[in-house]
C-alpha cells in the first residue's frame, strides 16, 4: 500500500483539464484523488487485475456500493462491464489519468497480482451427453486469464442483449465484437495476436470441438447456466487468412419466454393495413403462409407471434425448427437434428402422422421439404414457413425452381410476406434535421417534394448506450393472392408484370413501408437505405 511518504504527486495541469472535460462529456463527478486509497479491504473488493484492465482505481466503498475513479473513459459501457464483473453497483467518477496510473503502479508493485485477485467468476457449463436426457455439469477453473477473458465476453454479451459474439483474427491483433440490434460493436480493446490460439481453443473446448483441427470449419454448441437460467450457445469456427475466426450465437430462451408468452403481431411494428391482412390469413382453416427475408430479419419471430395469437388448447400445433429458438406454450416443438437423420423433410413427414391442425416449418431449403409443405397445405393443414429471398416476387421463382408445380403452389398459398428489421431512433436524444438534396436523390426521393420534410438522425445518450438507437421494428410487404395474381403466376409471367399488377391492387412495397417509418420519425433515412433497395 502507498504510505504517506509515498504520496502520489499532483496531477499535471493538462491532465487535470482533460479529466474535467471528460467528466463533463460523460456527465460524471470529478475527483482529483487527493488522498489515495490505502484500505486493503478495498482492493480485495476491486481486484488489481480488473482495475489495470479498465484503467481505474477504487477510492471508497460502503456496505454494497463502490466508488471507482476512471482515468481514461473512452466508452461509457466499460462502467457497466466492470459493474457486472465486480458483481456490485458502481459509482463512477473521473480522475486525472496520471494520478490513476501512478496509484495502480504503486499498488501493483507492492502486491503480487494473483494474490490480490479475488475469486473469479465461475460459470456452470452444461453439455449434452450421449443420452439427450442427461446433462453433465462442469464447474470450470477460472484462474487462467484466457478463461476469465472468455467468461467475461460471454457474460458481457448476455448483459448487453447481444445476439452474437464475433472473434475476428487480423494480421497482428484479435478483435472481439458483439452484435446488438443487428450491428457490430467492439466488446473489448483489440488483443495481441499471440493470445489468439488460446482463445479459440477455449471456445472449442466449451463446444466440444477438435482443438487440433485448424483447417476446416467446425460447428458445435454448449449451454451455460448463469443467474439461475440456462442459455444455449451455437458455435461456428472457420479458418481465415490469419487464423481461425469464431462466431457464438446466443439463444437466451428463458429470458424471452415471458415476452413470448404474451407476444402478439401488433408489437412487431407492422402497419395497420399489413397487420389486418396478415391476421386474416393466419386464421384461415388451411393453406400456406410464407415469410421471406435475409438471415436476421425477424422471420421466425413473426411466425412465433402468429402462432401465439392462434394457439388454443382445442387445436394441435406442431413446429419443426433448426434450432428451437424460443419455447411457446400450447405448441409442440421439434428440433431438427441432421446428425441423427432428423431433417426438415423427415420431421415434417412424421408431424403429419400426428394429426396436427397447424404446422410451422422453420425453413424450406430443399425440394423435398417444399413438396411436402405444399402438399400439407393442400390437404387441409395451415402451414407456416420461411424461405430466403429478397422480396415476395422472388419467392415464387424459388418454389418453382425447387420443383413445385405452379398450379399446386398457387392453390396452396394464402399470402407471401417479406420483411426487414430497422433500428429505432432513441426517443431521448434523436435530433431533427433537414436532409441535403444529394442525400434525398441517393435515397430515391425528389428534393422538390421531400426537401421540406422533417427528418431525424441519431445522436447518442446514456439511455441508448451512445449508439443513437434503441430497439428494432419490422417493415414488411404483403402480397395478396388475388385471382389475377394467381393467374399470372400460372402463366409464368415475368416478376415485373406481377409486381405492377400488385401495385395496381394497392400493395405497399418494402421501401414504401420503410419510408413511412422515416416520415413518422421512428428511424433515419440512412438506416432504411441499409436494409431496403432504392427503387
Amino acid at each position: 500500500m502507498a504510505s504517506p511518504d509515498q504520496s502520489v504527486s499532483a496531477p499535471h495541469k493538462d491532465d487535470m483539464e482533460r479529466a474535467l472535460n471528460l467528466a463533463a462529456r460523460w456527465r460524471l463527478p470529478f475527483d482529483p484523488i487527493e488522498n489515495p486509497p490505502e484500505d486493503g479491504e478495498l482492493w480485495t473488493r476491486a481486484p488489481v487485475d480488473l482495475m489495470v484492465r479498465y484503467g481505474c482505481v477504487p477510492i471508497r466503498a460502503d456496505s454494497d456500493r463502490i466508488v471507482v475513479a476512471f482515468g481514461d473513459l473512452d466508452d461509457i459501457l466499460a462502467v457497466d462491464e466492470l459493474e457486472f464483473l465486480l458483481d456490485r453497483p458502481i459509482d463512477a467518477v473521473i480522475a486525472p489519468a496520471g494520478r490513476v496510473a501512478e496509484i495502480l503502479r504503486k499498488q501493483r508493485g507492492g502486491e503480487i497480482l494473483l494474490q490480490q485477485a479475488s475469486e473469479s467468476l465461475r460459470l456452470q457449463f452444461v453439455t449434452d451427453g450421449e443420452d439427450e436426457d442427461t446433462l453433465e455439469v462442469k464447474t470450470l477453473p477460472a484462474e487462467h486469464p484466457i478463461i476469465r477473458l472468455v467468461d467475461s465476453l460471454v457474460l458481457g454479451a448476455i448483459e448487453r442483449r447481444a445476439s452474437d459474439i464475433h472473434i475476428e483474427t487480423k494480421d497482428r491483433e484479435v478483435l472481439a465484437k458483439y452484435r446488438v440490434d443487428g450491428v457490430l460493436y467492439p466488446a473489448i480493446e483489440p488483443l495481441d495476436k499471440r493470445h489468439h490460439g488460446m482463445i479459440i481453443s477455449r471456445i472449442k473446448v466449451l463446444a466440444e470441438l477438435d482443438i487440433a483441427e485448424k483447417r476446416v470449419p467446425q460447428d458445435g454448441r454448449f449451454r451455460l447456466r448463469v443467474k439461475g437460467r440456462t442459455i444455449d450457445f451455437r458455435v461456428s469456427i472457420m479458418p481465415s487468412l490469419h487464423g481461425e475466426d469464431a462466431v457464438i450465437r446466443i439463444l437466451d430462451k428463458e429470458s424471452l419466454n415471458a415476452a413470448f408468452r404474451d407476444l402478439r403481431l401488433d408489437v412487431l411494428g407492422f402497419s395497420e393495413t399489413e397487420l389486418r391482412k396478415l391476421r386474416k390469413y393466419i386464421t384461415e382453416p388451411y393453406g400456406m403462409v410464407v415469410v421471406t427475408g435475409p438471415t436476421g430479419s425477424g422471420k421466425t419471430t413473426t411466425l412465433y407471434a402468429a402462432l401465439s395469437e392462434i394457439a388454443t388448447p382445442e387445436e394441435k400445433i406442431i413446429t419443426v425448427e433448426d434450432p428451437v429458438e424460443y419455447q411457446i406454450p400450447l405448441i409442440t416443438q421439434v428440433p431438427v437434428n441432421e446428425k441423427k437423420g432428423l431433417t426438415f423433410a423427415r420431421g415434417l413427414r412424421s408431424i403429419l402422422r400426428h394429426d396436427p391442425d397447424k404446422i410451422m416449418v422453420g425453413e424450406v431449403r430443399d425440394p423435398e421439404t417444399a413438396q411436402i409443405a405444399v402438399q400439407s397445405a393442400l390437404t387441409g393443414h395451415l402451414v407456416f414457413t420461411t424461405v430466403h429471398a429478397n422480396n415476395v416476387f422472388d419467392v415464387i421463382g424459388r418454389f418453382i425452381h425447387m420443383g413445385v408445380e405452379p398450379y399446386n403452389f398457387v392453390s396452396a398459398l394464402n399470402c407471401l410476406m417479406a420483411q426487414r428489421l430497422v433500428r429505432l431512433l432513441c426517443r431521448s436524444c434523436r435530433r431533427a434535421t433537414v436532409q441535403s438534396p444529394q442525400m434525398l436523390v441517393e435515397s430515391g426521393l425528389n428534393p422538390e417534394f421531400y426537401g421540406e420534410q422533417t427528418y431525424y438522425e441519431p445522436v447518442g445518450c446514456e439511455e441508448c448506450n451512445y449508439s443513437g438507437f434503441a430497439g428494432r421494428t419490422a417493415v414488411a410487404e404483403l402480397l395478396d393472392m388475388s385471382d389475377r395474381i394467381r393467374q399470372m403466376i400460372l402463366e409464368r409471367r415475368p416478376a415485373a408484370e406481377i409486381k405492377q399488377a400488385a401495385r395496381e391492387e394497392g400493395m405497399t412495397f418494402l421501401r414504401e413501408a420503410a419510408l413511412e417509418k422515416v416520415f413518422a420519425g421512428a428511424t433515419s433515412l440512412r438506416e432504411i437505405n441499409k436494409v431496403t433497395f432504392v427503387e
